[in-house]
């Protein structure tokens, strides 16, 4: 972000946020409608688009978690546009990954009142948000809500006909429910932060296998969530059966190779 020039204060969404908090000392486009701005001497990040109030809620529920992982806070929220506090970066070490993982697990400790609820947004991909009574109920809806829509829904089918022996017990917890590597920021605080949740009701093992999706989890990490938050037996066995939702979303959105990992998982558990 350091270096990149100003954007012309002509635009529409400088303008907008001129309304809203004055003179801006520094506006620049971080790209896919995020926004950093600088007014009153702070430094605040803005996002506009559709999701905006779902993801707002989700910060709020994970900033009310002691100890998980810390997440830049609300400063104000409106329909269609999301302003939070900006968070610095500084370079990743063993240290921010040992706390990423101690944090995660006391993170999925926190009890969610129902399976689901939460987002109706995982990044630009609209899912349902609908509550459930169990795990299988909620996965279910969820997986063949995206199969149709991929045109992978006899193959889903068929995966959700064995959720009620495939998935683990325990739960719901709230999970970040989109938790990739970019949505991850290695503050200059030496703190690991999150960003961009699609917060619900889950099973833990939905984040860990996500975070592996996009590149792998470090043994340190790992270690440390599983010293504070244990999980069941066979887990590594499951960790395609929850990458069953972010693959299948990735190939809502782009199709192509998301497509055929999707599949190859489908297929495993079928």
């Amino acid at each position: 972000m350091t270096g990149e020039p100003p954007i012309a204060s002509s635009g529409a969404v400088p303008a907008r946020l001129a309304e809203l908090f004055g003179t801006l000392d520094d506006v620049r486009s971080l790209g896919g409608g995020v926004w950093r701005i600088r007014v009153a001497g702070r430094d605040l990040v803005v996002k506009t688009g559709t999701g905006v109030t779902d993801e707002a809620e989700g910060l709020s529920a994970l900033a009310a978690v002691g100890g998980a992982p810390p997440v830049p806070a609300v400063v104000r929220v409106e329909l269609d546009l999301l302003v939070s506090t900006f968070v610095e970066e500084g370079r990743r070490t063993a240290a921010h990954e040992e706390a990423l993982g101690r944090g995660l697990a006391v993170l999925h400790g926190a009890v969610w009142p129902t399976w689901g609820g939460g987002s109706g947004w995982i990044g630009s991909c609209p899912v349902g948000p609908g509550e459930h009574p169990d795990a299988a109920t909620f996965y279910a809806d969820r997986l063949l809500e995206l199969g149709q829509r991929c045109g992978l829904g006899p193959d889903v089918a068929a995966v959700v006909d064995r959720l009620a022996e495939l998935l683990p017990s325990g739960g719901p917890a709230l999970v970040h429910g989109d938790l990739w590597w970019g949505n991850v920021l290695w503050g200059a605080d030496g703190r690991a932060w999150l960003i961009d949740p699609s917060a619900h009701g889950g099973h833990p093992e939905e984040d860990l296998a996500m975070l592996g999706l996009f590149g792998p989890v470090p043994d340190r990490l790992l270690r440390a969530y599983l010293e504070v938050h244990p999980l069941e037996p066979g887990w590594p066995d499951r960790v395609d059966l929850f990458r069953l939702i972010p693959l299948l979303v990735h190939t809502v959105l782009f199709g192509g190779g998301y497509r055929q990992q999707a599949e190859a998982a489908l297929h495993r558990f079928r």
